[in-house]
């Protein structure tokens, strides 16, 4: 049998977004991914390469239409390259053991295919389909986010996870005992998370819905276009215990207010998904909301802080 292979270069931060469009895509095939190699001695923005197979039967090439349309908003937005295309006479094998990853003390990421995988009584374990677990569980902002998470997430409380994103954040919360309202503004992460949630067996903890936190919901969707106008702002009169938020720099600075109104008194923010050049900004812009710096995780040029509202 014949294959097509599909290859596409990426930004860390595009690297989540191949894995949700994909399911848009209806593929559940597998994915490699690995660290980006420059064919040339000019500078390049990309850092993974994301590889993809179709079989080759009768509709292959109005799913590498589909897969191709689907893209274009992160080339758009110049977090990823052109769809190279290729023909396989076989598709390489892809090792599923590269996916398990512990992280921090306790978190423990492994595929959702394999039952067999030694673990110990400390472990919290998070299944994943392989075409996920790089797209988060390998991720800096969301590895920063989990060991914050362990220290932070204590039983009985209340989370909010925004941009839930592939619901691996919000697993991890429910798995440390505390319940948890996932939301996005973006339906195919709100579906994602769904499908991962009910995997993991913690359904009970996490609710999630479409939707953003107060001026998010403003603010459209992070590609552009009409994507997300019209999403639904939840309740400010809602106090969360702790809110971790892994989305862009200029949303965090944007929402530092309504981080504050839906904190608890003493409440936490964890907030990720950015490299420590935004780090004074967003710092700022939380500080004149009264919250003060209480930890901090880095990995290379990512970091993700801790905030407590007082």
């Amino acid at each position: 049998m014949q294959w097509t292979e599909l290859t596409i270069n990426t930004t860390d931060e595009a690297v989540d977004w191949v894995y949700m469009l994909l399911i848009d895509a209806d593929y559940t095939g597998d994915i490699s991914i690995t660290p980006y190699t420059a064919t040339d001695e000019n500078s390049s923005p990309w850092t993974y390469t994301v590889v993809l197979y179709l079989d080759n039967h009768v509709h292959v090439n109005q799913r590498i239409d589909k897969i191709a349309q689907l893209l274009t908003p992160l080339q758009r937005t110049g977090m990823a390259d052109e769809l190279e295309i290729a023909t396989l006479e076989t598709k390489p094998t892809t090792d599923t053991s590269i996916f398990r990853r512990k992280i921090g003390n306790r978190f423990l990421i492994l595929p959702a295919n394999q039952t067999n995988e030694t673990t110990s009584p400390e472990d919290i374990v998070i299944r994943l389909k392989p075409s996920l677990a790089f797209g988060s569980g390998l991720h800096p902002a969301t590895i920063l986010s989990l060991k914050l998470l362990e220290k932070y997430v204590t039983p009985g409380i209340d989370a909010l996870d925004l941009g839930c994103g592939s619901g691996i954040l919000s697993i991890a919360i429910a798995k440390l005992g505390a319940s948890v309202l996932a939301l996005d503004n973006d339906a195919i992460a709100v579906q994602s998370t769904k499908d991962a949630v009910y995997f993991n067996g913690v359904e009970q903890q996490v609710s999630v819905m479409e939707g953003s936190l107060g001026y998010g919901s403003t603010l459209g969707h992070w590609m552009g276009g009409e994507t997300a106008n019209n999403v639904q702002a939840i309740d400010t009169q809602q106090k969360f215990d702790l809110i971790v938020a892994n989305i862009f720099a200029r949303i965090h600075m944007a929402l530092a207010k309504d981080y504050q109104q839906a904190l608890c008194r003493n409440g936490i923010l964890i907030a990720a998904g950015f490299t420590d050049d935004y780090e004074p900004s967003i710092t700022a812009a939380m500080s004149e909301q009264g919250f003060t710096v209480i930890d901090r995780e880095r990995l290379n040029e990512w970091v993700a802080i801790a905030y407590r509202q007082g």
